[in-house]
């Protein structure tokens, strides 16, 4: 569930098996996506949002969880707390919540979680806002638009492989062939940064250039086109002598630059 801590309004709320970083992802992404990008994220301190080196001590900013990475790339502050008190509202919303949601689902003949979520999502998730949001201190919104961004590449789990000699990549079991590329005769020796998707298909990337996107199971999804291959055909040839790319690339981490007011607008997860 994701709330905004000055409202009380429930902006997600989905029910699953277990909670895993990528349906912290959906949530996310799916406010981001409706609302817009808020400027701070405060939350628990479980394993997907932060890495807690001692049971019960203080989180480890310096290495960020697949959320916190991503979370990072949009500008978005992750603040970590410490105690049930702290986070006030969202844990007396939990409370509410954890009273009423069993009773109307028993009430509907509910048993299944996907009826369970279409029950949240077009019924209980509105009436629940229309009971117990409270009115913001302040008009207007600090909500950013943020249409351009890449959400497909951002909210992805992050892995760092070496490209073997024969031009593939080992990952969760799979061998995955890479393409000829057209700016380099081989990729072996390079790193390559693994982007696993919400689907598990997983998108290849070498300094900046897309390898390869491949299925579940290490199939291609996205072959060369015919004008690719005539530049690889060339450069294979012998025509391009001088390689531009070191052996190993260095991919440095960077992350987008922000620009958001100092209104304080905070989600609770």
């Amino acid at each position: 569930m994701i709330l905004d801590d000055a409202t009380s309004e429930i902006y997600y709320a989905q029910l699953a098996a277990e909670e895993t970083t990528f349906t912290v992802m959906a949530g996310l992404r799916a406010v981001i996506e409706w609302k817009g990008l808020f400027c701070a994220l405060y939350s628990d301190r479980g394993a997907h949002f932060w890495l807690t080196p001692k049971s019960g001590g203080k989180v480890d900013y310096e290495r960020p969880t697949q959320v916190g990475r991503a979370m990072r790339e949009l500008g978005v502050q992750m603040i970590p707390a410490y105690s049930p008190q702290a986070r006030g509202r969202s844990e007396r919303n939990f409370s509410t919540w954890q009273g009423r949601l069993p009773q109307e689902l028993r009430l509907r003949g509910i048993r299944t979680l996907e009826k369970a979520n279409q029950f949240l999502n077009q019924h209980y998730i509105a009436e629940f806002n229309r009971r117990f949001t409270v009115p913001a201190a302040e008009r207007g919104t600090a909500f950013i638009s943020c249409r351009h961004r890449n959400f497909e590449m951002i909210f992805t789990q992050r892995y760092e492989r070496t490209v073997d000699r024969d031009n593939t990549v080992s990952f969760r079991n799979l061998v995955m062939q890479l393409e000829r590329a057209e700016w380099r005769p081989t990729l072996a020796g390079c790193k390559v940064i693994i982007h696993e998707h919400m689907d598990t298909t997983p998108t290849l990337m070498i300094a900046g250039h897309r390898v390869g996107h491949y299925s579940a199971e290490g199939k291609l999804l996205t072959p060369l086109t015919k004008k690719q291959v005539k530049a690889v055909e060339k450069t294979l040839r012998g025509k391009v002598q001088k390689q531009t790319f070191p052996l190993n690339l260095q991919i440095p981490q960077t992350t987008w630059d922000s620009h958001f007011p100092t209104a304080s607008t905070t989600a609770d997860f």
